[in-house]
């Protein structure tokens, strides 16, 4: 128990340390990002695929919180859900499944900016300045020490809070059940794999991309299964993003489209490996 208690506090400092240094830059250019984001949304899906594609589950609650305060659409936090892998790229590549990992950083970089730019093209969201709440003439007046450092690490520290509590609480569910257990039931119901893969990928934590990366590892589960599960594991995105709802039908649209794409990005692939 006390291993599942070091690696959540482990997992959740590594996504402070990451908040932290972002927030630490987004302090310095904000108002330019918000300003290049709305004179370039043509790109902005491409660019946030490109982001989730780095292999850390922060990337995921930065984009649920930039998404909350309106700096990016919907179709930009789609991309990133859809093309982040958490810690999957790491065991993949270092098994030696090099071709199975490039193929999959193609599939969901590109998958995620398509379906980025889709929902961008029917669900239209205005993007407000950065940190509209506060104005150039306000932040003025407040020194740099506590606008470039104290606001970025209270704002960290707020999330490192939430995501050790969702760290613990689902290390804790995987502790008892058994990561064997999860293994076995996947593994024996292979035409249902990418199904299943989804439900596990659901799950609002890294050790959800592990499980599945794992499995295909030895042999589990199918590629289409894996693409599954990764392309809808957003890690701690979704449930930070729950958390801090502002629009129940935003959530809900984020959700459906997720699974679904990610379902059939599955199936499709996993019919194209039978027919191989």
């Amino acid at each position: 128990m006390w291993h599942v208690i070091w690696h959540a506090i482990l997992d959740s400092l590594k996504v402070l340390l990451f908040a932290f240094v972002l927030y630490f830059i987004l302090s310095f250019f904000k108002n330019k990002i918000s300003n290049l984001l709305k004179k370039h949304k043509k790109s902005s899906p491409i660019v946030s695929s490109f982001a989730g594609l780095i292999p850390q589950c922060g990337i995921s609650v930065m984009a649920s919180d930039l998404y909350i305060k309106r700096h990016i659409s919907m179709g930009c936090i789609i991309a990133v859900f859809f093309s982040c892998s958490d810690e999957a790229l790491p065991i993949i590549f270092t098994s030696g499944n090099y071709i199975y990992g490039i193929l999959l950083l193609i599939i969901k970089f590109v998958g995620g900016f398509i379906i980025g730019y889709i929902v961008d093209l029917f669900i239209k969201r205005d993007l407000e300045p950065i940190e509209n709440t506060l104005t150039l003439e306000h932040c003025a007046h407040k020194k740099k020490m506590h606008h470039h450092v104290i606001h970025p690490l209270v704002h960290a520290l707020n999330i490192f809070v939430y995501v050790l509590v969702v760290n613990l609480l689902f290390g804790i569910i995987i502790y008892y059940v058994g990561q064997d257990n999860i293994i076995s039931f996947l593994s024996n119901n292979e035409i249902l794999s990418p199904l299943l893969c989804v439900l596990v990928g659901l799950i609002p934590n890294c050790a959800s991309s592990v499980l599945i990366s794992e499995l295909f590892v030895i042999g589990g589960i199918p590629f289409g299964a894996l693409l599954a599960g990764l392309c809808v594991n957003a890690g701690l995105g979704l449930i930070y993003l729950f958390k801090n709802r502002n629009s129940t039908k935003d959530l809900l649209y984020i959700f459906i489209i997720l699974a679904t794409t990610s379902l059939l990005f599955g199936y499709v692939t996993m019919l194209i490996e039978n027919l191989i």
